[in-house]
Order: structure tokens, then C-alpha cells, then sequence
């Protein structure tokens, strides 16, 4: 059974010192972090290095949001996989919406900053996900394939312990969310691409989470899905008390 993953992406908040706070607050809630849920936290750059250090060897990942194409050289600005690795990161965000649409992010990018990060052992979290538009036209499986295009560089297996996410761009952000039976439809397609590419074990195996307005109150209905296995969580993992409602809500339940 897939190990339920629940990610706090901060996006542009918190500073260095905030964020360890977080941290701390995190690691000293009562009754200690499930067990049975992992987590990860991705900050900004500047808070990568203090959080790492206070995340320490715990179970809890580091992410960073995004990662450069290129291996170094004169690149102003941006951050090579190298770099973050050297700050504790295992894990890194790539392909997410904001970064398409605001960046023109696309699929050989991404290809590009897959490499990156599979040279570098780090795993890559690769976000997928349909606009109104295209939900709306019925064209929802033909976006994510075009998008999941960006996998096609790697035909014998797919790049160490991926992570996909599904964010229907028109729920980030907005107070929208998929219903829990919409979600699932996607993760059930996404899983029977994963099948395509790399086979059955592979599609038994990948997680793929759902990011899109996740909140401690719409939680539970979606992981009551069981394709659904985790979540790529927004401004609800700013604080500690939402983000851990939202990872206990994630526990899967052991049939009697």
C-alpha cells in the first residue's frame, strides 16, 4: 500500500527565521506527528539552508520550489540542483502551474530539469494539471498528457521515487477544489499513464497527490479516495494547526 505524502508548498512566504519557527512549532505539537503519514515542506530558497538544518534526519522532506536547467555557469538568479542539494534537499517542485503560466515554463524545460535533479539524486515532484478551458472543452486527458510528455525522456524507468501531483489550475488559489470523485477520475488516467510508460509496478508504486484549495475541512472527503495519496497543500500549510489537520486527515484506515 502507497504510503499517504501530504507537502506543504509556502510559495513566496516566510522568512528565514518564520519558517524555523514553523519547524519547531511542528516538531513540538502534542502527540507528535502521524507515523503513518509523511511529510515534506518546501520554502523558499532563502529559508532552505535554516530549515534544513532544523528539519535535520527527521522524517520530514525537504523540498525546493524549483530547481535550474542547467548543471552552473552564468545563470543570474537562478539555482542549480547541486546548490540545493547541498542544503538538505531531497526532493524538488517542478512543473507547477504558476511556473508555467508565469514563467512559460514548458515540457523541454522540464524534461531538462528532471535531468538535473536525477544527476543529482534528488527526487523530482512533478505537477500536472487541466485550466477551466480545457476541463470545460472535455480536453482534460489530452492536457495531462501533453504535459506528462515531459517523462518521455526517461523510457526504461521512471526518475528515482517520482512524486506526481494533480492541480486543476482552476482550483489552485481560488477556494475552488475538484470534488473527490472528479480527482479521482484524474489520478485513475494518470496512474494508467504511469502504466503506459513504465508498467504495472510502476503505477502500483508512483504516489500522485491532489493539490488544488486543499483545507482541513475538504481533507478527508478526498482521501477517502484511493487513488488519492496526498496532497500538495497551498496557503492551508502555512500554519501548523491546518497543515497537520490536513496530514492527519491523510492516515489511511485499516479495514476491521
Amino acid at each position: 500500500m502507497r504510503r499517504r505524502y501530504v507537502v506543504g508548498n509556502w510559495k513566496m512566504n516566510k522568512t528565514p527565521y518564520e519558517a524555523q519557527l514553523f519547524v519547531e512549532e511542528l516538531f513540538s505539537v502534542e502527540g507528535g506527528l502521524p507515523e503513518d503519514v509523511e511529510l515534506g515542506i518546501a520554502p523558499p530558497y532563502p529559508a532552505l539552508d535554516r530549515v534544513g538544518a532544523t528539519v535535520g534526519p527527521s522524517l520530514v522532506h525537504l523540498l525546493a520550489q524549483d530547481v535550474y536547467q542547467e548543471v552552473s555557469g552564468p545563470h543570474t538568479g537562478e539555482v542549480s540542483a547541486e546548490m540545493l542539494k547541498a542544503c538538505g534537499v531531497t526532493q524538488v517542485i517542478v512543473g507547477h502551474s504558476e511556473r508555467r503560466r508565469y514563467r512559460n515554463e514548458h515540457e523541454i524545460d522540464l524534461t531538462r530539469k528532471i535531468e538535473r535533479l536525477a544527476e543529482a539524486y534528488i527526487t523530482p515532484l512533478y505537477c500536472v494539471g487541466e485550466t477551466l478551458g480545457e476541463r470545460e472543452a472535455g480536453t482534460t486527458e489530452r492536457a495531462l498528457s501533453k504535459q506528462m510528455s515531459a517523462l518521455e525522456a526517461f523510457p526504461e524507468a521512471a526518475p528515482r521515487g517520482l512524486v506526481l501531483a494533480y492541480e486543476p489550475v482552476w482550483a489552485i488559489g481560488t477556494g475552488r477544489s475538484a470534488t473527490p470523485a472528479m480527482a479521482a477520475d484524474v489520478h485513475r488516467a494518470l496512474r494508467e499513464m504511469v502504466r503506459s510508460f513504465w508498467g504495472k509496478e510502476a503505477a502500483e508504486k508512483i504516489r500522485i497527490l491532489y493539490g488544488g484549495s486543499v483545507t482541513p475541512e475538504n481533507a478527508a472527503a478526498l482521501f477517502e479516495e484511493e487513488d488519492i495519496d496526498g496532497a500538495l497543500v497551498g496557503g492551508a500549510s502555512l500554519k501548523v494547526a491546518s497543515f497537520l489537520a490536513i496530514a492527519r486527515a491523510a492516515r489511511r484506515t485499516v479495514p476491521d
